[in-house]
């Protein structure tokens, strides 16, 4: 065949093959040959601005309405396509008919839904995003507060957040650390197209609070990564250290409080968190909502029963989170309401109680059981992952990597 086919022949066989599967190929006739009939593509890419709808940017490259709402129709149940968001990307591309051969939209960081055109019409998937994963080290020393000592350029504010949901049960961020404090972190640092785009997940941590060390290994069990100490225990606790993140104390648990607004020196059964108003709050642990309302003095107030008679209370809230209601289930870190200044208070701030068979206990003090430890099966397997990551960890310095000057 190839001998009847000719030079010529081969070498349109040869471009036929190539090609065929990013281009149509129009039969050829004499009017038209084979090399004008081949389809361009053309890509239209962008981010949507605020406000702009699938519709203005279908308008705006003058692109055929009709298949919009074929795209609409194939995407329903995967990614309602009208469900864009200001700032994220998106790419279209388009025939020599103007045509849609395919659409991709970023829905976040973790997946982007993509559009392709098939013989029916077009197909809709949710992508999962595909990051180059590259192990770096981040490390510090504390000056006044966690958030300011780790850089919040390139995703250092979420780094702190997650380095304080680790340690949430040892260490409260606000009242605990210390001028000094040193931190050293082996964290994943996710890059697409060699561009570095955000930190993944914490696989360790060595963190010096007020002389004392504590490390956290991220360990894989059961397809979900959990934190454990050097020994395998679990570093989540039945309580959280606190119900909101990043605050101060401004009035502690204490006997006989002189109160700001009636004058007059009363027990004071909890702590007072001064943070923002609308700061939320989460419940410290699970349970189950037995109170949520108007209250005397606490304002608006959550109260939560807990196994073995423990209560926790959650005082002068300025509303309560959507879905909350007695007899609610709610998880630890559960979002449950906003920080406020209702009843009697000078400021907007959270108080909050613990409480042990209906008797108020100083939540600093606690002592909280761990959670479930490494199984035994895996034990070798965290004994490995463990030295290795000590072994990054007491080699590291300290000092911070800035990806955005690299």
């Amino acid at each position: 065949m190839i001998k009847r086919l000719g030079i010529i022949g081969v070498a349109v066989l040869i471009a036929f093959i190539a090609f065929r599967s990013n281009f149509e190929i129009v039969k050829p006739t004499k009017e038209a040959p084979v090399a004008q009939q081949q389809i361009c593509h053309k890509e239209l890419a962008g981010v949507v601005n605020k406000g702009e709808t699938l519709f203005d940017i279908f308008k705006k490259y003058n692109l055929d309405l009709t298949e919009l709402f074929k795209i609409k129709e194939a995407s329903a149940n995967i990614h309602r396509v009208r469900d864009l968001h200001p700032g994220q990307p998106y790419k279209i591309i388009i025939d020599n008919d103007n045509k849609i051969h395919s659409l991709i939209y970023w829905i976040d960081d973790e997946a982007f839904l993509n559009i392709r055109r098939n013989e029916s019409g077009f197909c809709a998937v949710k992508e999962q995003v595909e990051y180059e994963k590259i192990v770096h080290n981040v490390s510090g020393t504390i000056k006044n507060n966690l958030v300011s000592s780790i850089s919040d350029e390139n995703g250092g504010l979420l780094l702190a957040l997650q380095l304080s949901d680790i340690f949430a049960w040892d260490i409260d961020f606000t009242s605990d650390l210390r001028n000094g404090d040193t931190f050293k972190i082996v964290v994943e640092a996710l890059f697409l197209d060699g561009q570095f785009k955000k930190y993944g997940n914490i696989l360790s941590v060595e963190f010096i609070n007020n002389g004392k060390t504590y490390y956290a290994f991220g360990f894989e069990n059961k397809g979900k990564i959990d934190y454990y100490d050097a020994d395998g225990k679990s570093l989540k606790k039945a309580f959280l250290k606190a119900p909101l993140s990043f605050r101060r104390i401004s009035s502690h648990f204490s006997k006989g409080r002189f109160h700001p607004i009636l004058k007059i020196y009363r027990p004071h059964h909890g702590l007072d968190y001064t943070a923002a108003a609308g700061t939320p709050v989460s419940s410290v642990g699970d349970g189950t909502i037995i109170f949520k309302g108007r209250k005397g003095q606490y304002g608006n107030l959550i109260i939560i029963r807990h196994k073995n008679g423990w209560g926790t209370y959650y005082g002068h809230l300025s509303k309560f989170a959507k879905g909350i209601k007695r007899g609610s289930r709610v998880g630890q870190g559960d979002l449950i309401g906003y920080v406020g200044s209702t009843g009697l208070a000078t400021g907007p701030h959270l108080h909050y109680e613990v409480r042990i068979n209906n008797k108020p206990v100083n939540p600093l003090t606690l002592k909280l059981p761990s959670g479930s430890p490494v199984p035994t099966s895996l034990m070798a397997d965290f004994s490995r992952f463990r030295n290795d990551m000590r072994l990054k960890l007491e080699t590291m310095g300290i000092q911070t990597t800035d990806y955005a000057k690299k």
